[in-house]
């Protein structure tokens, strides 16, 4: 008989652990996302040379593969100061101009300038 209130006792034990427990859960909740971090925004920047007014002159970097004749320049008055507008995520950019199909640095004594691979210099513009 003993042995019976023993098991009595284990199983009334368990049924009071197992309510115990599912009080304790508690009904689930939808879970949100996190927020997206929006993405840097693009900035206009403008980019202007002197040369020679009449001159063919484009710009050419990294953000455009290099192409030469991708970014035309215009003088709009007409005094040999070219410029052109280009929309750019925020980074760091090498550049150059090419002016009468010679490839020139930016004059700017505040630009930056690095090496590149074949051995002369970029221009550099940090956008952001």
């Amino acid at each position: 008989m003993a042995k019976k209130v023993q098991l009595e006792k284990k199983t009334i034990a368990r049924r009071a652990s197992a309510k115990r427990a599912k009080a304790v859960v508690a009904p689930a909740t939808p879970v949100r996302a996190p927020r997206k971090a929006s993405a840097p925004k693009a900035e206009r920047v403008v980019l202007t040379v002197q040369a020679d007014p009449g001159s063919t002159v484009f710009l050419s970097g990294s953000f455009n593969n290099w192409d030469p004749a991708a970014l035309k320049m215009i003088d709009k008055d007409g005094n040999g100061l070219y410029s052109v507008t280009v929309t750019l995520a925020p980074g760091i950019y090498e550049y150059k101009f090419v002016i009468n199909g010679v490839w020139t640095l930016d004059p700017d004594p505040d630009r930056d300038w690095t090496q590149n691979g074949l051995g002369t210099l970029n221009s550099v513009l940090r956008v952001g």
